[in-house]
């Protein structure tokens, strides 16, 4: 058995032994339009690359800058490379948050340049939860008690087939990142 995953785009990438240069936008883009959010558990497939999308636009609407509009984009991206695991489980699987916090930080300093400060990282954080109010209430039926958050930006939970998705996210980052000469991404 090998210790890699193999990559969309057919790279061998080791998720206990992250790589930078095998790290590639087309597999991230990819692998997030066919995830889907809630493990499954919604009225319709609903990708985790479609939220990422409505993320980085949310943080658009609210005059964010162009880094915290990528961070968005990409706070996610992780999960191409280890999947998805609900929230609530995360916290019994202490070894997968290092992975998962490892893999995002290679991330983030490819494509940003840097870690997120604990500013930008609020301020992801707030975005992903105001969403996740909408996925709850929208993709289960969930009403959660808290006040439903003030949203600068129109978006739709339905379903767009994964091939759009990813289309849309690369034309998205490619906004959000100077593409390099003759970089995979």
């Amino acid at each position: 058995m090998s210790d890699y995953i193999t990559t969309y785009g057919g790279t061998h990438f080791m998720p206990a032994e992250p790589d930078v240069d095998k790290i590639h936008i087309t597999d991230i883009a990819h692998a997030l339009s066919l995830i889907c959010r809630g493990n499954g558990h919604v009225k319709h497939f609903f990708s985790v690359g479609q939220h990422c999308i409505h993320c980085a636009v949310e943080a658009a609407a609210r005059g964010y800058s162009e880094r915290v509009r990528l961070a968005c984009l990409l706070h996610d991206a992780g999960e191409a490379y280890m999947s998805d695991v609900p929230r609530p489980f995360k916290k019994y699987i202490p070894e997968y948050t290092v992975y998962e916090k490892r893999i995002l930080e290679l991330i983030y300093e490819k494509y940003l340049g840097s870690s997120l400060t604990q500013e930008e990282e609020m301020l992801v954080k707030k975005i992903d939860d105001d969403m996740l109010y909408f996925d709850l209430r929208e993709l289960l039926g969930e009403v959660s008690s808290g006040k439903e958050p003030e949203m600068k930006s129109r978006f739709s939970l339905e379903f767009i087939p994964f091939s759009e998705v990813e289309k849309r996210y690369l034309e998205e980052f490619s906004k959000l990142y100077p593409l390099r000469k003759n970089s995979k991404g």
